[in-house]
């Protein structure tokens, strides 16, 4: 079953919206009474002020919540095949995971930022590994239905009828 126009909308706008969401709300990690020019940085973050950063956050909240909504409705309803949640839900979840993990990769700390590592260390294989599983289940639900490795059998059909 494919997706339809308005639900592949919404899973877009929900799995670009997530990520936003978490580094706008999540905020800036500096260290607390330093001077700006004396902390060390990882990765220079982009030069944007830090009531902006909350405004896209929640915005992006909103729309993520949105989105959300207008999915779970068509799953209940029928109209969005419930699989796609299998792909949807590690792609959000990497989402929220890698905006999280840019406040910490560019956080101003004095001397070494340990989180940036430990980041990069554990967080960026999760990352890849609920990408990679979110893009091989997509081509999975997506493939078609004839022929492949179903040999094809269709879910719910009888074994050995072909339709």
């Amino acid at each position: 079953m494919r997706i339809q126009g308005m639900h592949q909308l919404a899973a877009g706008v929900l799995t670009i919206a997530a990520p936003v969401a978490t580094w706008g709300l999540v905020g800036r990690q500096d260290e607390p009474g330093v001077p700006p020019r004396q902390l060390d940085r990882a990765v220079q973050p982009p030069d944007v002020p830090a009531g902006v950063e909350t405004a896209l956050g929640l915005g992006a909240l909103l729309l993520a919540a949105l989105s959300a909504a207008l999915l779970v409705r068509a799953s209940r309803s029928g109209s969005f095949d419930r699989r796609w949640w299998q792909v949807l839900a590690p792609l959000v979840a990497a989402g929220v995971l890698a905006g999280a993990g840019w406040q910490v990769v560019t956080a101003g700390v004095i001397g070494a930022n340990i989180g940036a590592g430990m980041f990069l260390v554990l967080g960026t294989p999760v990352i890849a590994g609920l990408v990679l599983w979110a893009v091989g289940r997509g081509i999975w639900l997506a493939r078609p239905r004839g022929g492949g490795l179903g040999g094809g059998l269709t879910p719910g059909s009888p074994a050995g009828s072909g339709a």
